[in-house]
């Protein structure tokens, strides 16, 4: 199959492909989407296919406002519209009751909830809405691998394997949307992102959970995150929690390092086995998956040494992501 790369003048041709039933990758100001129409079961298990994602792993559907969402939610609670208001279109993912017999299984995993989201990108705003059709939107990956901030890092993964791909240039946040569960009795979120439970209770006037539990094997997961491995490079991630440490590492041609400017210039190591997070968190958060895209493309890299942030909820959607890559392994100083 050949993978076309589609300009902003290009909208409608991908739109074509989607309604035809094929797969078309998308941009949003998070990662780029794997798009398919959230109601054609033989396209949404194509997504799978394409990605070799795990079929009991839910999708999140991706519409162009709070309208198409109502048609295949069962309720849109008080709660929900207060988010919507303040926070949509943007990285904010709503986990919600859904309509029974509105979507597939294939979409929802077999649960009676789902989560929407309403990019903040207008090419993909444009694209739902001239399909008229929500769209699932899983990172367009390989699954396990780092997720796609470039049209460059799709089209490196799913070549071939999908109809495709608008290109929007790289992504503004660079890590996934925030997931909010709002179908308990207290609000959970269920995966962090650049919006913080903070600014959530913040919006809704009561207390907003982090969910710190592990899905079991025999579990469906309520929503993308929470219980395979994620984001990792072929190489082995290794969490640096005190820059300090860095001192201590002995660097060679096989050892990747991902650091701020600041430790990155006192690191001995050579040049093309550095990647610089940029000057503070909100660069490291824009720079993570793309630093480990780098490495995996560099077949001497056996291990990354990646620094670490801690402190603040702003640090907890950039280390769920590096502690996923690294499989949870943090260095002990000696």
């Amino acid at each position: 199959m050949e993978t076309k790369i589609f300009s902003e003048g290009q909208i409608d041709d991908a739109v074509k492909l989607l309604a035809a039933g094929e797969l078309v990758a998308f941009p949003t100001e998070t990662v780029y989407g794997l798009g398919a129409i959230a109601t054609n079961e033989k396209s949404v298990k194509g997504v799978y296919a394409a990605k070799g994602r795990p079929s009991d792993n839910p999708l999140i559907v991706t519409v162009s406002d709070a309208e198409m969402m109502a048609k295949y939610a069962k309720e849109v609670p008080e709660r929900a519209q207060k988010l919507i208001k303040h926070f949509w279109p943007g990285p904010l993912t709503i986990l919600l009751f859904v309509k029974p017999g509105s979507l597939p299984s294939a979409v929802t995993g077999g649960l009676d909830t789902v989560a929407f989201r309403c990019p903040d990108d207008p090419l993909t705003h444009d694209l739902i809405a001239k399909l008229g059709s929500p769209i699932v939107g899983p990172s367009a990956n390989t699954s396990t691998k780092p997720s796609p901030t470039t049209a460059q890092h799709v089209y490196h993964d799913l070549k071939g394997k999908i109809a495709g791909i608008i290109d929007g240039g790289e992504a503004r946040v660079g890590l996934e949307s925030t997931i909010i569960d709002l179908s308990v009795a207290n609000p959970v979120v269920l995966r962090p992102g650049e919006i913080t439970p903070e600014e959530l209770s913040a919006v809704l006037g009561e207390e907003v959970l982090i969910n710190t539990g592990k899905v079991s094997d025999q579990a469906v997961p309520k929503a993308p995150g929470m219980k395979y491995r994620h984001y990792a490079p072929a190489a082995a991630v290794m969490v640096v929690d005190d820059a300090k440490d860095f001192a201590q590492i002995n660097f060679d041609e096989t050892t990747g390092v991902m650091a701020l400017d600041s430790e990155l210039a006192k690191i001995a190591a050579p040049k093309e086995n550095k990647f610089s997070l940029g000057q503070n968190l909100v660069d490291a958060d824009h720079q993570l998956f793309g630093g480990l895209r780098y490495f995996d493309d560099k077949k001497n890299i056996k291990q990354i040494f990646v620094q670490g942030f801690s402190g603040s909820e702003a640090t907890l959607a950039y280390m769920n992501r590096l502690n996923k890559a690294a499989a949870g392994h943090h260095y002990q100083a000696k």
